[in-house]
């Protein structure tokens, strides 16, 4: 009888210990139709890395709900200390970053990203949607939903009267999707004045997690210099940089170490103008993924060896580049620690709470934030979404509203108190 007793005392105290903290869960639910019209605002605004008056748009429409929320709101430009890389684009988006000042100790942040990959004109072939229990967009996933999150997060908080922490942060760039040239210094500077950094990407759907690693990202290039001839009258004149090229990328084929995580793919390859001339410029890319800064210093040497090694065709000229795009973020016991909490405040809400720690996905802002070694970073706290750079179908799952916002509301609660 005892113990029948003692267990039924112990599951009465694991069910009191998850129930929701009031008013934070109803207030959640209750932002979940402004949320949906947020999502519809953000979406409808095309905003590509490359498109600047799109990303001014949607900049001066998150910079005004910022101000709305009590935030004081600035604007940056990209400087001085831009990166310019192959893919740069020639006007660099502002990052929107807003202040709120609290009562507390401890200094948090929370990030997105405003920018996506889909050209202007995406929309009016794939208009915002909501089908059932997903909305349909291009960047709907990825990263407006983050925006969304963010910004009814903050309401939530302003409804309660919640001001605990020293500092919150927000920073939303509009670079991210081409390796955040403009933005990444800003991202250190402020990721280095905090304790913890809530980054806002999408969780990948059905998968309901947080993420403790991502990827970091490299580029390799080839460009190959021969010279032109007619392919039918003298080609024996010409030097074939395209023969050259295929030589090369052979030769640094097989450069991954799934061991180690780190992945080196040919993706894209150019040559010549004409079907009736033998090209005399070449040039390939490649994608390349590591779980480690210190590993990119070993990829890099053995792509420039492996481009050294040998010539095919005589009297052609080869210069191989390597591009570090961005950082991985890298494990930590903070993070664990941090994921921990995160997995209690699910439960209080009768939710399960994965953790990536694979480092497969993609990379994000999250790795330069915690490039100082100062705050703990976790990422993945915006909305349940799939499809994200899909030509198809974008969508994040409503039904995951609520359990983010009350998630992310009550980490800056518990977060602010240490």
């Amino acid at each position: 009888m005892r113990v029948v007793v003692l267990a039924a005392g112990t599951l009465l105290a694991a069910s009191v210990s998850a129930a929701p903290v009031e008013p934070v869960w109803s207030l959640a639910q209750k932002e979940k139709p402004a949320m949906v019209e947020t999502l519809r605002e953000l979406v409808n605004i095309e905003s590509a890395s490359r498109d600047r008056e799109g990303l001014d748009r949607i900049a001066e429409l998150i910079a005004a709900r910022l101000s709305a929320l009590g935030g004081k709101v600035e604007f940056f430009e990209a400087g001085a200390d831009a990166v310019k890389m192959i893919d740069t684009p020639e006007k660099i988006g502002r990052a929107v970053v807003a202040r709120f000042e609290g009562t507390g100790t401890r200094r948090i942040m929370l990030l997105a990203h405003m920018d996506t990959v889909y050209a202007r004109g995406t929309l009016a072939k794939r208009p915002f949607r909501v089908e059932g229990d997903k909305a349909y967009g291009p960047g709907a996933a990825d990263d407006k939903s983050g925006v969304a999150v963010i910004l009814h997060t903050l309401a939530v908080l302003k409804t309660m009267g919640f001001r605990g922490y020293k500092t919150l942060t927000v920073a939303i760039n509009g670079d991210e999707e081409v390796s955040t040239p403009g933005a990444r210094d800003l991202i250190t500077r402020l990721g280095s004045e905090q304790d913890v950094v809530l980054s806002c990407e999408s969780t990948p759907a059905p998968k309901d997690e947080l993420a403790i690693t991502t990827a970091g990202i490299g580029a390799a290039t080839i460009v190959v210099h021969g010279r032109a001839a007619h392919a039918g009258m003298n080609p024996e004149d010409g030097r074939n940089a395209l023969l050259e090229l295929a030589h090369q990328m052979l030769a640094t084929k097989d450069l991954s170490d799934p061991s180690k995580g780190i992945k080196f793919n040919w993706t894209l390859a150019r040559a010549g103008t004409v079907r009736n001339a033998i090209p005399d410029t070449a040039t390939a890319n490649a994608d390349v993924r590591v779980r480690r800064v210190a590993d990119y210093d070993g990829i890099e040497k053995a792509f420039r060896e492996g481009v050294a090694k040998s010539h095919l065709i005589p009297d052609t000229k080869v210069e191989a580049s390597f591009e570090r795009r961005r950082p991985p973020l890298e494990i930590n016991d903070r993070q664990r620690a941090l994921v921990k909490r995160a997995q209690g405040i699910y439960a209080e809400i009768g939710k399960t709470l994965g953790v990536d720690d694979s480092g497969k996905g993609g990379g994000t802002d999250a790795a330069f934030a915690a490039l100082s070694g100062k705050p703990v970073v976790v990422e993945n706290f915006g909305l349940m979404g799939y499809g994200q750079h899909s030509q198809e179908a974008e969508y994040v799952e409503l039904d995951s509203v609520a359990p983010r916002l009350y998630l992310l509301a009550r980490m800056v609660m518990e977060t602010a108190k240490e």
